[in-house]
């Protein structure tokens, strides 16, 4: 199809979500010369803006805060050029006149689009217990990769029986004195090997038939509280950290009925972001992955920009 008989559309490329892996989609978009909108989430926002101290991203050797190194982000994208508006993304669906174009419809406006870059991202699902949010980032985590290095020589709790808990579980114990591993159950569900690991793991300790009902301290955390859930038995667990990992929750909603996703609500793709559905491509937490972190994210948005800047060509009749 030639550049000359496409149909009327908006923009090359439309990207959903403001987090590191939209915001690289969108410098690699602006800097390529495609015409992109990147539309930063009203009602949402990235996780990494809630991370007080990053330390492990390349290039930055003295750490920065989450809010800071997305607006690093988001100035780069800028110089470049891209357009970035903030608003709620509704809907995604083909276009009646001419299915391979994507109608993006926002709360008070509508796009018509060659490609669609996911970057939504997801969310720790939460315990829903007192303290939880109050001892945000005084305590409480959802990343023992980006915070256990503040717990060296402390005391930390787990939450979780799944292959993240023991995983997480054992990475704290390269920094914690104790590691308390609470779970309801009394048997895990991780991988065989983890379970070996976690069991012979000195610094590991399991709560078994547990749930965590409170998070309790002043300015940060000092404990937590935990019933028995056969007996309801209340318990207190003197700890500096609590790491809570207890599933995540994507935002796939607007997805859910055009690209095919996994058990778990992530947005199934190939190495080079493609989804199920031509146009749309992936990037970031929200799709199917074994490891999310804020360059990984970054990553899969320069792929995801790149396998559409090629499929936006080949619509164009200007593939090389």
């Amino acid at each position: 199809m030639s550049k000359f008989n496409l149909p009327e559309y908006d923009y090359d490329a439309i990207i959903i979500g403001g987090g590191p892996a939209g915001y690289t989609a969108g410098i690699y978009a602006a800097r390529s010369g495609l015409k992109t909108l990147l539309v930063e989430g009203a009602a949402t926002v990235s996780q990494i803006t809630i991370t007080d101290l990053i330390e492990n991203y390349p290039g930055i050797p003295d750490g920065i805060n989450g809010f800071d190194l997305m607006q690093l982000f988001k100035k780069q994208a800028l110089n470049f050029g891209l357009e970035i508006i903030t608003n709620d993304v509704l809907a995604i669906k083909n276009n009646i006149a001419t299915p391979f174009i994507w109608d993006v419809t926002l709360e008070d406006k509508s796009f018509k689009a060659l490609s669609v870059i996911a970057a939504t991202g997801a969310r720790w699902r939460n315990l829903e217990v007192p303290g939880e949010q109050e001892f945000a980032g005084r305590g409480i985590s959802y990343c023992a990769t980006c915070d256990g290095p503040f717990y060296r020589n402390k005391n930390v709790v787990v939450v979780g029986g799944g292959d993240t808990a023991l995983q997480e579980a054992l990475f704290l114990t390269n920094f914690a004195s104790k590691v308390t591993i609470i779970h309801r159950r009394n048997r895990l569900r991780a991988a065989e090997i983890l379970q070996k690991r976690s069991f012979t793991e000195k610094k590991i300790e399991f709560v078994w038939n547990a749930k965590l009902i409170e998070v309790t301290g002043q300015e940060f955390v000092t404990g937590v509280k935990v019933a028995d859930v056969e007996s309801g038995n209340i318990n207190e667990i003197e700890a500096e950290g609590v790491f809570i990992f207890v599933g995540r929750i994507p935002h796939t909603d607007i997805f859910r009925n055009i690209l095919k996703l996994d058990a778990g609500g992530y947005i199934i793709t190939d190495e080079n972001m493609r989804t199920s559905a031509a146009g749309i491509f992936a990037a970031g937490d929200c799709r199917a992955k074994q490891f999310r972190q804020v360059v990984t994210a970054a990553g899969d948005g320069a792929n995801a920009i790149y396998s559409a800047e090629l499929y936006v060509e080949e619509l164009k009749g200007e593939s090389y």
